[in-house]
């Protein structure tokens, strides 16, 4: 049996129906990796997709970012989908880029967007 692929999604607040209606309209195809999230934007997406499973780590600001940038590093996180409000500041920032630098380090594929998202789930669609 092969291990199924693990995704990240994590969304800043002003973005997080747009993550809980983009995992909704994508539940088929996210229903096929392990799915983990930050707190509320896991439990905001298993309310608008109640059939994924998705495990939750803690708040962004309360360490749920550098767990999953641990997950990344251990070679545990194979793609990170990360929905970024770029005009609310943060109090978490330095955690953020932290989260991003190691997607990049690791040489996952990391959406910031819901564009760039739909091309990494749907490809065949865009």
């Amino acid at each position: 049996m092969t291990a199924r692929e693990t995704i990240a999604l994590i969304a800043h607040d002003q973005k997080k129906d747009d993550m809980a209606d983009f995992a909704r309209r994508h539940r088929q195809a996210l229903a096929g990796f392990d799915l983990v999230a930050t707190g509320t934007t896991g439990g905001r997406i298993m309310e608008a997709a109640p059939s994924l499973k998705v495990t939750r780590m803690k708040s962004g600001p309360l360490g749920g970012d550098q767990q999953i940038g641990a997950m990344i590093a251990e070679g545990r996180v194979s793609m990170l989908i990360f929905f970024t409000d770029p005009l609310t500041p943060l109090p978490h920032d330095v955690d953020v880029k932290a989260l991003t630098r190691l997607a990049t380090v690791y040489d996952i594929p990391m959406a910031l967007n819901r564009a760039t998202a739909e091309l990494l789930i749907a490809p065949d669609a865009a």
